[in-house]
């Protein structure tokens, strides 16, 4: 399949069929079922190839994981520059929301953070080309379509790409155990860029250091760290809560 890259899911290939995503077959492991009926008939509509195999084809394909029986070969997801996401925030009129992830090297944790970014109205998502994790089948997996929702920039250099946000007029905001202040103390209606790290390795000095301001989420002091994609739903949804009552 060359280039092709896959996904896998009921709601994943179908948010991606009708998303109009270019894929060049989907293979199909399971004998019907409402969601599996619509994948055919859809793919007929678009002319894309269906394939009835073995399920342990997929299972060996997807490494065993959940695949719901159908998997599609896809081309990698573009991804945008971060002019594009402040585009997309003067399009709409509304003042830049931003979620960058720093050294989350889980896939899934990636996925679950765009999903809640695109729930939450996000502008865009931002992710380190080195030492994180880029769009893989298991991060479509967890975002469950909203991939195809919200925009994900990929940087080179996440620590030049704050700054270049705070020259745009953004304030950037990292969340960290020992901040100064509790996030929903913080003013999130301006425009942000929130950050939030891996639940192992945090920001990370440097761009800690790159960030306006600190902020903590309260936890009880035996429980040192909350998943990536919890910490950034908690961020995210205070903002709107924010934005939504100015």
């Amino acid at each position: 399949m060359g280039q092709d890259k896959l996904i896998w899911g009921r709601n994943i290939v179908l948010d991606a069929i009708r998303a109009n995503r270019t894929i060049s077959k989907i293979l199909i492991g399971v004998q019907g079922g409402r969601k599996i009926d619509e994948i055919r008939a859809l793919a007929q509509r678009r002319r894309i190839p269906v394939e009835n195999v073995e399920r342990r084809q997929l299972d060996n394909l997807t490494s065993g994981l959940v695949h719901q029986g159908v998997v599609a070969f896809t081309v990698p997801r573009r991804y945008v520059h971060v002019d594009d996401i402040l585009a997309r925030a003067a399009a709409r009129k509304e003042p830049p929301l931003i979620l960058a992830l720093a050294q989350v090297e889980d896939p899934r944790n990636l996925g679950a953070a765009a999903r809640t970014a695109a729930a939450a109205g996000a502008h865009g998502l931002v992710i380190p080309l080195r030492r994180a994790a880029p769009i893989t089948g298991a991060a479509e997996k967890a975002a469950a379509g909203a991939l195809d929702h919200i925009p994900v920039a990929r940087v080179t250099n996440l620590r030049r790409c704050l700054t270049d946000l705070k020259a745009a007029g953004l304030w950037v905001m990292g969340a960290d155990m020992d901040g100064d202040s509790l996030y929903y103390e913080t003013d999130l209606t301006d425009p942000v860029a929130l950050v939030v790290g891996g639940e192992d390795k945090g920001l990370g000095r440097l761009i800690a250091r790159e960030c306006d301001f600190l902020v903590r989420i309260p936890m009880r002091p035996e429980i040192t760290s909350l998943n990536t994609s919890v910490a950034a739903s908690l961020l995210l949804y205070e903002a709107v809560r924010q934005r939504d009552q100015k």
